[in-house]
């Protein structure tokens, strides 16, 4: 019998260990093996290594998911070639997540259209491929949810999800200004996270502008001097990264659709 195949009784343990996933590379493994005859436990350490690739694949993927992360927004697929500028030491240092680690802020700052958004999205990507939990949300989204968690009588509840997450994400904030609920809601965020877990903002308005919006000057001093002390400023600047993701025609395409009148004016001939 060919050694390399996979014997039912084999299979069925696998499974029964809950390692089925094993068999769509295993063939493979143990061709290697018989080629190059490792000792039985590196051969053991090889199989099993793909197993927890295969678990930590799916876990990221898992965590991105449930973080509603774009995955159109990852750092392999931002274009490096943009004329967009920022401080490449800290950025650096942001994707080491370490600011993660020590429960620190970001705070990313820039004009409309130059990727503030896909740079946090891609951070979030790189958190959870760290392990971490996430979560993304517009601050307009996050201030309705809420308001009508308060209706509901689920407020408690959406406030402990906000808090539970290792990095929380917050999409162009600072844009309107705050009525009172709202106002006390961002300052709940902010306090309650300090030093707690991380936050990650993107705005059009830098820290210093915040406090213009919010409906309790108090308040906001309190929160935004606690944020702003714990928050490294990221700021992005240059020509707009949107026009890079404008979907276009290509070469082949446009000439299919050139063509298309003609061969259709032919057809009415005949």
């Amino acid at each position: 019998m060919n050694a390399d195949v996979v014997t039912p009784d084999l299979s069925r343990v696998l499974r029964r260990l809950k390692l089925g996933r094993l068999l769509d590379t295993l063939p493979e493994r143990l061709t290697l093996a018989r080629q190059q005859q490792p000792a039985y436990q590196d051969f053991l350490l090889l199989v099993l290594s793909d197993e927890v690739a295969r678990r930590d694949s799916a876990a990221v993927v898992l965590r991105a998911a449930q973080a509603q992360l774009d995955p159109a927004m990852t750092i392999e697929q931002w274009d490096a070639t943009a004329k967009v500028g920022y401080d490449r030491a800290l950025w650096n240092e942001l994707v080491s997540m370490r600011f993660v680690a020590d429960h620190r802020h970001v705070a990313v700052v820039g004009p409309v259209g130059v990727g503030k958004t896909f740079l946090a999205h891609a951070l979030g990507w790189i958190a959870c491929r760290h392990g971490y939990t996430v979560l993304v949300l517009g601050a307009d989204k996050l201030l309705k949810r809420l308001k009508h968690a308060r209706l509901d009588h689920t407020y408690e509840q959406e406030l402990r999800k906000l808090l539970a997450v290792d990095v929380l994400i917050l999409d162009d904030f600072g844009l309107d200004s705050l009525d009172p609920v709202e106002s006390r809601d961002t300052y709940e965020i902010l306090i309650e996270r300090h030093r707690a877990g991380s936050i990650i903002v993107t705005s059009n308005r830098g820290p210093d502008e915040w406090l213009a919006t919010f409906a309790d000057p108090l308040r906001a001093q309190s929160a935004i001097d606690r944020f702003i002390n714990n928050a490294y400023d990221f700021v992005v600047d240059g020509e707009s990264y949107r026009k890079r993701q404008k979907p276009t025609l290509d070469s082949t395409s446009a000439s299919d659709q050139k063509e298309a009148p003609r061969r259709t004016r032919q057809r009415r001939r005949h």
